[in-house]
């Protein structure tokens, strides 16, 4: 039915089928625009609600489940051999997308009065596109697996003027923040509807360059993809600490990840940034004088210590893309020098390292990075030598570590909190005055709240992570929750919660260099997604634990402290006694090829990822049908957590008080004089 002519295509007199396989829009894999109305854009509104009807059993399905067993709508549609069909659907769905452009002039509140079909179609063609690319193939057991051949022929994408479509169509979707921080501070504010597909957007995004080579390429390869990480880092920071957006965070620091793992990424991230005073205020930096690899450190950081400890999950993730960069940036600021040895300071702290078994894996991945830095690029950072060795202290004293002395020193950071007389001496450090009790709460490495990294005060210096109260001068983000439209829902729309599937992430796997990947085993088995980017199963690198039964132990302690990387940096340390870095790289320092930190696709992971896209679905639908007569509205979805939004207050669209109950009382007046009119007609009738 998307393709019957006369219902969703135009009728063409001199073909004989009622069938044509036409794309609806030029864009890939068509150049002549079709004709069209509006009643046939209606039509194919309709028919792509009913496909994701019928594919919505996703919704009732517990997420572990889901990827295993699949959806039988879902797997005939993507596993349709019919070249011409898949190539109609795809590019049809895709030219839709992309080809709207959400800037063009409107009446001012506009949306206020009428819905837009063209952006509901737009939506549905988005979702639907993603439904079926996301989607694993079961594997029945028998013969070999079968092909999503929606995610194959967008893998085999590789005109350079398909690409480009891709990304200004992206960008164009992905840049509406800027449009909306205009029209709240216009003066007509909320005057402009915001679209609300843009994570739908960076999901397409990251499929695309995870299923095709040539297009990862493409963005990495040019300048294009700086715009995409600074897209991509204004909705990480915008929602970092917003509960119900936490899935969006975690998948823009994998898309990040992704891009991470090429060379040319890297190497692309030491162009000076220029223009930073355009830029939202949520991810501007204030007085900054550095390179892309500059802002996306300083972002990361940004993200880890101003999360309040609700990213716990996906550290390692964001560790990951620094160890993936580190062999290849230079000149690094001393701003970001800074904050990388902050990172180093926190991690390495008693009361971090003796809150649970795996955290020592972070600090060993952050170790990592900055051993990565001085055997690649020691003459081209001088000013990260110099924060290495002006912080000889903390390093010497991590390779002396005990259990004896970490619970000491935190004990004695505990009594410095409690003692008036010494607290008051370090009340400008805005380490010192922590956030929620934290210390308190770290006193013990026995607690029944392991500290998360948020939790982690700082020893001696000036840095604490999760520290509400930092003012210092170098903050780098000045951070001002962007104002927010205000929504026409009804005040008790339901919303779906974004971490319902608690930190089901992509697994990382342990830095390999190119040529110890070159060795692993043929055919060892890995859970991988066709077409997917390639992962290889190495030992996986656990996430923060959350379990509250561990207890250090002298004999733990020994089993993983040993074998931290600190050779590197404690040579550079015995090198010289000052704070001024050899001219060159001691010969005792051998360097070890790039490691590369990639992400392998668990069942749990899939289940998080299909929960995160049909809880925009879901959402989106509350919004399109006003949370009355959704399709979903009321029904016992398993897949992600649904919860009730609190009323919100008066706004410029929906007043309160005498002029909300004038226009109530006027509203009801029509309709009943819309009654008796019907009534009197009907009755004339009869």
């Amino acid at each position: 039915m998307l393709f019957f002519a006369g219902f969703t295509l135009p009728i063409n007199e001199r073909s004989k089928s009622k069938v044509t396989y036409s794309i609806w829009q030029s864009g890939v894999g068509c150049n002549t625009p079709m004709s069209s109305s509006k009643e046939l854009e209606s039509n194919r509104t309709e028919i792509l609600r009913l496909l994701l009807t019928f594919s919505s059993k996703s919704m009732y399905m517990p997420a572990h489940i889901l990827p295993v067993k699949g959806v039988k709508a879902i797997t005939y549609i993507a596993t349709c051999p019919d070249k011409q069909v898949v190539l109609s659907m795809l590019c049809s769905m895709l030219n839709t997308t992309l080809k709207f452009n959400p800037a063009s002039w409107r009446v001012p509140y506009d949306h206020v009065v009428f819905k837009d079909p063209k952006q509901i179609l737009v939506a549905y063609c988005l979702q639907f596109l993603l439904v079926l690319l996301l989607y694993p193939i079961p594997e029945e057991g028998r013969g070999p697996p079968s092909k999503n051949y929606f995610r194959h022929f967008l893998g085999r994408l590789h005109r350079p003027q398909d690409f480009q479509f891709l990304v200004d169509g992206m960008t164009r979707i992905l840049h509406q923040p800027n449009l909306k921080l205009q029209a709240t501070t216009s003066y007509l504010p909320g005057s402009q509807k915001s679209l609300k597909w843009a994570p739908e957007m960076i999901m397409l995004f990251w499929e695309t360059i995870q299923c095709n080579k040539r297009f990862r390429s493409f963005i990495v390869d040019t300048d294009r993809g700086h715009d995409f990480i600074v897209l991509i880092l204004f909705y990480a920071l915008e929602y970092r600490t917003d509960l119900t957006k936490q899935g969006i965070v975690r998948m823009c620091v994998f898309v990040l990840q992704t891009l991470s793992t090429e060379e040319n990424f890297g190497t692309g991230l030491n162009k000076k940034f220029e223009g930073q005073d355009s830029l939202p205020v949520t991810i501007r930096i204030e007085n900054f004088n550095g390179t892309y690899a500059d802002f996306l450190i300083s972002s990361i950081h940004t993200l880890i210590t101003g999360s309040k400890g609700k990213l716990d999950a996906i550290y390692p993730a964001l560790l990951a893309i620094i160890n993936n960069i580190a062999a290849y940036v230079e000149n690094l600021s001393a701003m970001t020098c800074t904050r990388i040895l902050q990172l180093f300071a926190s991690m390495s702290s008693p009361s971090f390292l003796l809150a649970n078994e795996t955290n020592h894996l972070l600090l060993t991945s952050l170790l990592e990075s900055i051993n990565a830095i001085i055997e690649h690029q020691y003459s081209t950072n001088p000013k990260f030598l110099y924060a290495i060795l002006k912080t000889r202290k903390r390093f010497e004293a991590l390779r002396s570590f005990t259990l004896e002395s970490g619970q000491e020193e935190m004990e004695r950071l505990s009594l410095l909190q409690k003692e008036p007389s010494e607290s008051s001496e370090h009340i400008s450090s805005p380490a010192r005055s922590t956030r929620n009790g934290s210390v308190e709460s770290l006193r013990s490495p026995l607690s029944a709240r392991p500290p998360s990294l948020s939790d982690v005060p700082e020893e001696g210096g000036a840095f604490a992570i999760g520290d509400d109260d930092d003012d210092s001068e170098d903050d780098d983000h000045n951070f001002q929750a962007t104002p927010s439209q205000s929504s026409p829902s009804a005040h008790n729309s339901r919303a779906p919660s974004m971490d319902s599937v608690d930190d089901a992430v992509p697994m990382q796997l342990r830095g390999m260099s190119e040529k110890a990947r070159g060795k692993m085993p043929v055919g060892q088995t890995s859970f991988s997604r066709v077409n997917s980017m390639s992962s290889i199963s190495s030992h996986i690198a656990a996430v923060v634990s959350t379990s509250s039964g561990f207890t250090p132990s002298a004999q733990w302690i020994d089993s993983w402290l040993p074998s931290l990387p600190l050779h590197t940096i404690l040579t550079l340390l015995s090198s010289t006694e000052t704070t001024t870095p050899p001219k060159t790289i001691p010969p005792q320092i051998d360097p070890f090829p790039p490691r590369i930190q990639l992400f392998e696709w668990s069942p749990l992971s899939l289940g998080w990822y299909e929960s995160l896209l049909w809880s925009f679905i879901f959402a989106s639908e509350m919004v399109v049908q006003k949370g009355t007569v959704g399709v979903w509205n009321g029904t016992g979805i398993k897949l992600f957590k649904v919860e009730k939004e609190a009323a919100k207050g008066p706004s410029l669209m929906k007043p309160m008080g005498a002029v909300d109950a004038v226009g109530s009382n006027l509203v009801s007046r029509i309709g009943s004089l819309n009654l008796r009119a019907a009534s009197g007609t009907q009755g004339a009738g009869s």
